[in-house]
């Protein structure tokens, strides 16, 4: 957990010394495909959602995932919310750090409702595709990482 927040802590100060922009990674309207793969408590989670600009610094997202253990098999759904810090600590548009909550339901033997908190960036290489890294509990997730694609 120590080299995970150090290396999110490393992604945080180098986006501060480059910063020059402080534009949104997505603008009210646009949308980006998420997907991937992670490390959780649970098992190995694959993921994909679709992150909807309902403004400039927040999105909201459905998300489909399948948690993978053993003999085990399940899938689950939630929605989540996020803010994106650009704007506000003018980092530049080609990073994109955020903070936001999520509810959703997993199958299996405890299937409930889980409510979970995430953190997490990206850094996009082109003007389409990014690298994202994230942390979260709650839902299964645990530490997730994978591609998103600008729609």
């Amino acid at each position: 957990m120590k080299k995970i927040t150090l290396l999110l802590s490393m992604i945080l100060f180098a986006g501060f010394i480059f910063a020059q922009g402080g534009e949104a990674p997505l603008a009210k309207g646009e949308k980006q495909l998420n997907f991937g793969t992670g490390l959780s408590g649970y098992g190995i989670p694959a993921y994909v959602s679709l992150d909807f600009a309902v403004h400039n610094d927040w999105t909201v997202a459905p998300v489909l995932k399948v948690v993978i253990t053993g003999d085990y098999v399940g899938f689950g759904g939630l929605g989540r919310v996020d803010y994106h810090w650009n704007r506000l600590l003018n980092i530049p548009s080609n990073w994109d750090f955020y903070l936001g909550g999520s509810v959703g339901f997993v199958s299996g033997d405890d299937l409930g409702l889980n409510i979970g908190i995430q953190v997490g960036g990206r850094w996009y290489w082109s003007d389409k595709w990014g690298m994202n890294l994230e942390l979260g509990g709650g839902t299964g997730y645990g530490t997730s990482f994978g591609l998103s694609m600008k729609l």
